[in-house]
């Protein structure tokens, strides 16, 4: 029942792009068209620049999760490893930052970044995430480090190691599936985003798929069609991505889960 529900409008979707716009809410629903209209997805790329702001978006997602990724395993790694003052404190502030809603910051944010100058750049949608700014990936890799013995970091030390070789050299090989995890995650968060390109994006040039699938159904007239052919579009590269990294997501999925101490 769960995957009929789960599937059905995903199906419709595929359906409805390629109907005439007089066919995609006739009743009762028509799951299989009799003429299909490939020329919907032609048509897709003829209305906007899709190809633009596909490679917008490639770019974003790119930089948003590398930084993510990087930024995520040092946070995590001198929380859990590295001894210092306040290290407990520090770690319950961020904890609690997982139940702050960004909307709360939006603002701040907004007036910040327009002092920048970053309105209108790909600077708001990537550079915070060199930061560490989503903080559960940050609580993910910490938990994940936690069940690696410490004793393999002593063992480093004493074969003359410094910290950033014991990180690169032994924690980060023995971190792959946590890492791919975040990856997989943050790339569906940024692929996905829509409210920051909203937000910031003003040209043409610089908006990325979600804003552009937004934009067909911005005129008077709904293409509705052409929406669907754009959201077909959007999904193809999410279904790839998660056939080519599916072992290495549910093995993340559950070292992280149980294998913190």
């Amino acid at each position: 029942v769960c995957l009929i529900t789960f599937l059905a409008p995903t199906f419709w979707m595929i359906s409805s792009s390629l109907k005439a716009s007089t066919e995609v809410f006739q009743h009762p629903i028509v799951w299989i068209p009799e003429s299909p209209q490939w020329s919907n997805y032609a048509k897709v790329f003829q209305t906007l620049p899709f190809a633009k702001f596909a490679w917008n978006t490639f770019v974003v997602v790119v930089l948003a999760v590398f930084g993510t990724v990087v930024s995520t395993a040092l946070v995590a790694y001198g929380l859990a490893r590295v001894e210092f003052p306040g290290r407990r404190i520090l770690f319950a502030l961020m904890v609690a930052t997982i139940m702050l809603p960004d909307i709360v910051t939006l603002i701040p944010r907004f007036i910040m970044f327009r002092t920048f100058r970053w309105i209108d750049t790909f600077a708001p949608l990537t550079v915070p995430f060199w930061f560490a700014l989503t903080t559960l990936y940050v609580f993910l890799m910490y938990q994940f480090l936690r069940g690696i013995p410490k004793e393999l970091d002593e063992a480093a030390t004493i074969d003359g190691a410094n910290r950033w070789q014991i990180l690169w050299h032994v924690i980060l090989p023995l971190c792959k599936p946590v890492i791919a995890t975040i990856a997989v995650f943050a790339l569906i968060q940024h692929y996905n985003e829509f409210l920051t390109p909203l937000i910031y994006l003003n040209r043409l040039d610089n908006w990325t798929l979600a804003l552009g699938v937004r934009a067909l159904n911005d005129s008077n007239v709904a293409n509705w069609e052409l929406v669907f052919a754009a959201s077909t579009l959007m999904l193809i590269p999410v279904l790839l991505l998660f056939i080519v990294a599916q072992r290495y997501f549910v093995q993340g999925i559950a070292l992280t889960g149980f294998g913190g101490r």
